[in-house]
């Protein structure tokens, strides 16, 4: 079979989106189709996977990218992203994954004219695109509407991203079923180096560029817990938001403690999990955004670390309650430090091989089988 994929997220880009889409891929073709996957272009050069042809031409443009997608025959079209769900439109054997914000709030401006390719307007194109980026993202957000239910089926990273979408596009029911994710087998090879002695190692592994993920309230949290115990706390990850949350550590008198990586290559990620005693992200939910699914809480458990999660949108379906982690019901500075006193303290401990369990309960194999179902 001749697929055609569209994931303008794809490494070397780093994040959520961007490993369902490499993970995906890579699993896909050891199927024996025959893969082309349609990327933008990154400057230090794409990604690339055995048995499938990467081609860095979209630029999130419908006018300019539909005319790079009439040159290819494809017996499928599989989007990676909502952005691109308008290729429904033009292609009838469409499938669309969804993982929440891309539906929620787009924020490719897909929509936008071609003006790179306007004899008259090409000079002022980025600027143009710049200056009016809003208002094509609205645009765009009604075009990904429009499109959804077109689509010949529509893939969820999580249940509750498809009740989401449900309410959001009702006309897309009784096209979605949710393929959830994967975890890869290289979690599950991290060989643990915890003690019982020393301090606890605390993680976070995740963007810096949204609030709602809540880190600053991990840090207001763990400051109230410094004088009764001894932890490290490490946030491996980059954004717009670090130098905010680097500050707000030193205020809380939590240097010692704290430490900021950036992004770190797999192997030095892979260490990171190994020394973990637990891994932390309680997400909230906030207009237009939410955790669809977080992929970092099975790379967690697959490492044999259990995950404290706040009980919101797609991480009640990433932790098992009890088995790989815990939650908080809302999360609070006080909710979040009235968990970690009970971790710290040994009130309530996890066995790495049943979070390891646990995540044995996804892989990538089993998304495309549930994938490829829907592909004829």
């Amino acid at each position: 079979m001749k697929i055609a994929l569209v994931s303008p997220e794809f490494p070397p880009d780093i994040g959520g989106v961007e490993t369902y889409a490499h993970e995906f891929v890579r699993e896909l073709a050891t199927r024996g189709h025959e893969l082309t996957l349609f990327t933008m272009r990154h400057p230090e050069g794409e990604a690339t996977i055995p048995g499938a042809r990467v081609v860095p031409a979209l630029k999130l443009c419908r006018a300019a990218d539909r005319k790079t997608f009439a040159q290819h025959q494809a017996d499928v079209w599989h989007v990676l992203n909502a952005a691109y769900a308008w290729v429904a439109l033009d292609q009838p054997n469409t499938v669309v994954t969804v993982h929440g914000n891309d539906f929620l709030r787009p924020y490719y401006p897909v929509a936008q004219p071609d003006l790179w390719r306007s004899p008259l307007l090409w000079r002022y194109a980025d600027a143009l695109a710049s200056r009016l980026r809003p208002y094509w993202i609205s645009r765009s957000a009604a075009l990904v509407n429009r499109a959804l239910p077109k689509a010949r089926h529509i893939i969820t990273n999580s249940r509750y991203t498809e009740r989401v979408l449900l309410e959001q596009v009702p006309d897309c029911a009784g096209r979605t079923s949710p393929g959830l994710v994967g975890v890869a087998q290289r979690f599950f090879e991290v060989a643990r180096r915890t003690s019982s002695h020393g301090p606890r190692h605390i993680i976070t592994v995740s963007r810096l560029s949204e609030p709602r993920k809540n880190v600053a309230e991990v840090l207001h949290a763990l400051a109230a817990l410094k004088a009764s115990f001894d932890f490290r706390y490490t946030v491996v990850g980059d954004g717009a938001d670090r130098a905010r949350l680097e500050a707000l550590a030193h205020e809380l008198g939590l240097a010692r403690q704290v430490r900021f990586t950036g992004f770190v290559d797999d192997q030095t990620l892979l260490d990171t999990y190994a020394a973990a005693d637990l891994f932390v992200l309680t997400s909230a939910i906030i207009p237009a955004s939410h955790e669809g699914f977080g992929i970092v809480y099975l790379e967690a458990a697959a490492s044999g670390v259990p995950c404290l999660a706040a009980r919101l949108a797609g991480a009640v379906e990433a932790v098992e309650d009890g088995v790989s982690g815990f939650f908080v019901d809302t999360p609070t500075r006080e909710s979040i430090a009235t968990s970690l006193r009970a971790f710290l303290s040994g009130a309530i401990q996890f066995e790495p091989q049943a979070c390891r369990d646990f995540a044995h309960k996804f892989s990538w194999a089993r998304v495309v089988d549930h994938t490829c179902a829907h592909y004829t």
